[in-house]
């Protein structure tokens, strides 16, 4: 950290002030998100704040900022980790939100402190800032349980960590994808039983890339709904299978509704989840 080595009360000062901060801590006071860009061809308001031949530093206003760093990286002494990433906060649509809460987004995550006010982490902005700048920020918890910090930081890994389907799954699946686009929010048996669902995930066998493919999907439920509203999930369940008929590489499409308690260890690993944001 530039000319902080000499000047050791300044540096006490600031982890003192970082100790508390964690993944996920919001900075609701800060507005402003910089990063290089081209203001005259900004997909959203923006001004230069810099600029060079080739380079423009460009400043966006958001709704706040996140803490997306690792709890042990915001806590180290500044002098060995000097810098924090940060996320903005972004405002969305009642019928986004709930996709976002149960992981179907992975650009965005949600935060109990201000998923009231609809706002949550567009993920796919990242900054770095000098821990001497945050050290100044007033800090908002972000979550207040363990649980949900560790929703919050599935959420960052999952955004780095999902699975690149291959093109000609991504063209089997694509009437499935939008029939959860279009069916998630209505107030019918099929809304309802999509919204009781926690994750939909796909196996193929022997792998993503044989000349034959056989797969199966798990429709993972929430544990507390074994009957779906006193109902089967057959019905359901068939429909869905209907919207991925077999082509090409896929010889044989077959699939479940299940609970996490039904699924082996080696289904869930050997197995990759679908999302509203999977398309390659």
């Amino acid at each position: 950290m530039p000319k902080l080595e000499a000047a050791s009360g300044e540096v006490q000062a600031i982890d003192a002030a970082l100790k508390v901060w964690r993944q996920g801590d919001l900075a609701p006071a800060e507005r402003w998100f910089i990063h290089a860009g081209d203001p005259d061809e900004a997909l959203t308001d923006a001004t230069a704040e810099i600029e060079e031949p080739g380079l423009h530093a460009v400043t966006s206003e958001v709704d706040g900022l996140v803490i997306v760093s690792q709890t042990c990286d915001v806590v180290r002494g500044c002098l060995a980790r000097p810098y924090v990433e940060v996320s903005p906060l972004v405002r969305i649509e009642d019928s986004d939100l709930l996709a976002i809460q149960r992981g179907r987004r992975p650009a965005y995550a949600s935060l109990p402190a201000v998923v009231e006010h609809n706002l949550v982490v567009d993920l796919d902005r990242v900054m770095t800032v000098e821990k001497a700048v945050v050290a100044k920020w007033v800090r908002l918890p972000g979550y207040t349980a363990d649980a949900e910090a560790r929703t919050f930081a599935g959420a960052l890994a999952r955004k780095r960590a999902r699975f690149a389907f291959p093109d000609d799954f991504t063209l089997l699946s694509k009437k499935l994808q939008s029939r959860l686009v279009e069916k998630h929010d209505k107030h019918t048996d099929e809304g309802r039983g999509l919204r009781a669902l926690r994750e939909i995930r796909v196996q193929a066998s022997p792998s993503w890339h044989a000349e034959a493919v056989d797969l199966w999907m798990w429709f993972v439920r929430n544990e507390e709904q074994a009957d779906f509203e006193g109902k089967s999930w057959a019905d359901l369940l068939k429909a869905w299978l209907k919207l991925t008929p077999t082509a090409g590489r896929f010889k044989n499409i077959e699939g479940a509704v299940v609970s996490l308690d039904d699924l082996k260890a080696s289904e869930y690993v050997g197995s990759h989840p679908l999302d509203l944001d999977y398309l390659s």
